[in-house]
């Protein structure tokens, strides 16, 4: 990377931003899957739990990884998000049994109740690979493959807690509950 380039992408990011990624380094140096380290603490520092394409440039220059590694990586796992993340997410699984047991009915309504466009939803090409914030930031909805919990299907996860065996109903007291605890 040219300095010139390097100057520029750096500028971008705040000093505590910087100082996050330069400890993270220290951190995580010479340690196997340093790199997968770096990158998830990286994201759990960010307020809204995502991946700048600044600190994945940043993350490379002190590295000395190359870019194109650094951002093969950050897209590869499904645990690195590239776009701000809202306070509450809610992953719907989109494995076959899931799927044969309505977790595609399940998407469509809970992006329509959040206000999100279901034509995204709808494309299936995009079934697989969905994740949409409402405006607010308050929620991202995302999709899975597979949680592995297929005797449990239709299954959900919302902010890390994997429900089982859900409906419509059961989804919608689950997103008002946390909509009364957030106000």
């Amino acid at each position: 990377m040219p300095a010139a380039a390097a100057l520029s992408v750096t500028a971008v990011l705040e000093p505590h931003e910087k100082l996050l990624i330069d400890q993270t380094i220290v951190k995580f140096k010479d340690k196997p899957g340093a790199l997968l380290g770096i990158l998830e603490a990286v994201q759990e520092g960010n307020p809204h739990k995502f991946l700048s394409l600044e600190s994945l440039r940043y993350v490379a220059e002190q590295t000395g990884i190359p870019p194109a590694r650094v951002f093969s990586t950050a897209t590869f796992y499904a645990l690195f998000n590239l776009d701000p993340q809202g306070d509450n997410v809610v992953c719907v699984c989109r494995g076959t049994a899931c799927h044969t047991r309505g977790s595609r009915d399940l998407l469509a309504k809970l992006c329509l109740d959040l206000g999100l466009s279901d034509h995204e939803v709808n494309e299936p090409s995009e079934a697989d690979k969905l994740s949409l914030t409402t405006a607010d930031r308050k929620f991202t909805v995302r999709t899975v493959a597979c949680f592995g919990q297929c005797a449990l299907a239709p299954v959900v996860e919302v902010n890390h807690h994997i429900l089982s065996h859900v409906n419509e109903r059961s989804l919608q007291r689950e997103i008002k509950t946390i909509k009364q605890e957030t106000k």
